[in-house]
């Protein structure tokens, strides 16, 4: 889907000069991908630093240890690659047999690699409708969802994790749909969504199945909430002065990230009109961007990806 940008890394200059990354840093990718942010990030960190990467695919992984051991010897850190999810953080830095760590990083888009069109990913490839980025672990799969979750239930996802506002009527052709044969292919899928949608609402906005298939994506995938276990391991790992530092690409993501820096920066939970905390509950974070950076004119003409995407940063106190 997105194969021309794979290997640019978004808002890579402002994500590295906010996270404040120093030799002997003990730093984990925890979206490593083609390691486009990490391989930057290990001249940082310098031969007396550790990095941890963190990726589902295996491929992927292979790639990125091939460019980080490129790297000269005398500035190349000490290097961990980890294959599994991000949400999985405390078992993975476990693995490491690392104490702390100083800085992190979640890049949350995604990239062609991770995406094999022939596994039903891409709205433009015809492939087996299955979407899971990790099929050896995970059970449900989009084929699974559209065949068997009935009405409400496809509507309120389409609707809720992708502001489709067809969503109902998208949802009720699946149904109508499926009663004539299951849903098996994304080619099929991207059919009846066409169908669902009148024609002079698809003249604009873009492909009119791509607001369904990231909706199904997430809830196959489980994306959100791997990602508030995701931060929420990653704030615990951070040595106080440390930073995390997160790129969201839809508003989910953002507002999912906002509000957990800002669970984490305002613990208190007394009654609002006590004069005096009682609770002692002290802050965890300090928020460091209380307005997410955007990337500049310049990035976005080099790579559209870049559109939409959000970076936000915070402190371990």
């Amino acid at each position: 889907m997105i194969t021309e940008y794979r290997h640019t890394p978004v808002l890579l200059t402002e994500s590295l000069e906010y996270l404040h990354l120093k030799t002997h840093y003990t730093f984990v990718d925890a979206t490593t991908g083609a390691a486009g942010h990490a391989l930057e990030a290990a001249k940082l960190i310098g031969r007396d630093g550790c990095l941890i990467g963190i990726d589902q695919d295996e491929t992927a992984l292979e790639g990125a240890q091939t460019r980080l051991m490129a790297l000269p010897d005398d500035i190349r850190p000490q290097i961990e690659l980890l294959q599994g999810n991000f949400g999985d953080m405390d078992e993975l830095l476990l693995k490491a047999e690392v104490p702390k760590i100083d800085g992190v990083l979640f890049d949350l888009g995604i990239s062609s690699m991770q995406l094999d069109p022939t596994r039903g990913f891409s709205y433009m490839e015809d492939g087996l409708l299955d979407m899971r980025m990790d099929p050896r672990t995970q059970i449900l799969n989009a084929a699974e969802v559209c065949n068997t979750y009935n009405a409400a239930d496809l509507t309120r996802i389409i609707r809720d994790y992708s502001d489709e506002k067809w969503a109902s009527r998208i949802a009720d052709f699946i149904v109508a749909a499926r009663k004539e044969k299951p849903i098996e292919t994304s080619g099929e899928l991207v059919a009846i969504i066409k169908a669902a949608i009148p024609a002079s609402a698809r003249r604009a906005g873009g492909h009119p199945a791509k607001r369904t298939f990231q909706a199904l994506r997430i809830e196959v995938n489980s994306e959100l909430t791997v990602l508030r276990q995701g931060l929420d391991a990653a704030i615990r790992w951070l040595n106080p002065g440390g930073r995390i530092a997160v790129i969201s690409y839809h508003s989910l993501e953002d507002r999912i990230v906002k509000e957990t820096f800002a669970a984490f920066a305002d613990r208190c939970v007394c009654p609002p009109d006590l004069p005096v905390c009682t609770c002692n509950k002290l802050p965890v974070l300090k928020v460091i961007t209380r307005k997410p950076v955007l990337p500049r004119k310049e990035e976005i003409e080099h790579n559209p990806r870049a559109r939409s995407a959000k970076l936000r940063v915070a402190e371990k106190l």
